[in-house]
């Protein structure tokens, strides 16, 4: 079984997490500049085995399309384009920033480590992918 992959998006940088080969626990990987990703990720694909990439959804209350909708688009667009036998799915990604700054607060980082972006943004990844994972696990898994 391959693992997943999780991206949250932004314009200057994205934050990837991972699963394990069992997709049980997900893993902050690291934060790239967007600029780079296309590289980061045909490096990565081609070194790990990925059945699946999960890509932030960006929605507001009433579950319309956010206004961070209009850059992260083209991005997914091209990532179906680049790689196309992988599976990508969206997951909603509403609240994943706020409830990774409150994680990193509860656990006991330093002001200036809160104030990482780079940080919160590979959180923001695992607890977006964590929460992929979970809504999608079944009975089944566990076998």
């Amino acid at each position: 079984m391959g693992r997943i992959l999780s991206i949250d998006y932004g314009q200057k940088r994205v934050g990837i997490a991972v699963s394990d080969e069992l997709r049980i626990i997900a893993n902050g990987l690291k934060t790239v500049p967007s600029k780079d990703i296309w590289v980061f990720l045909k490096e990565y694909l081609s070194k790990e085995k990925v059945d699946c990439i999960v890509v932030g959804k960006p929605t507001d209350m009433l579950n319309r399309p956010s206004d961070a909708s209009r850059f992260i688009e083209p991005f997914v667009k091209k990532l179906v384009k680049t790689f196309p036998g992988l599976k990508i799915d969206r997951f909603d990604e509403r609240f994943t920033s706020k409830m990774a700054q409150q994680a990193m607060l509860d656990g006991g980082l330093g002001k200036k480590r809160r104030q990482d972006k780079a940080l919160v943004d590979t959180i923001s990844a695992t607890l977006l992918l964590q929460s992929y994972m979970s809504a999608n696990s079944t009975i089944t898994d566990l076998k």
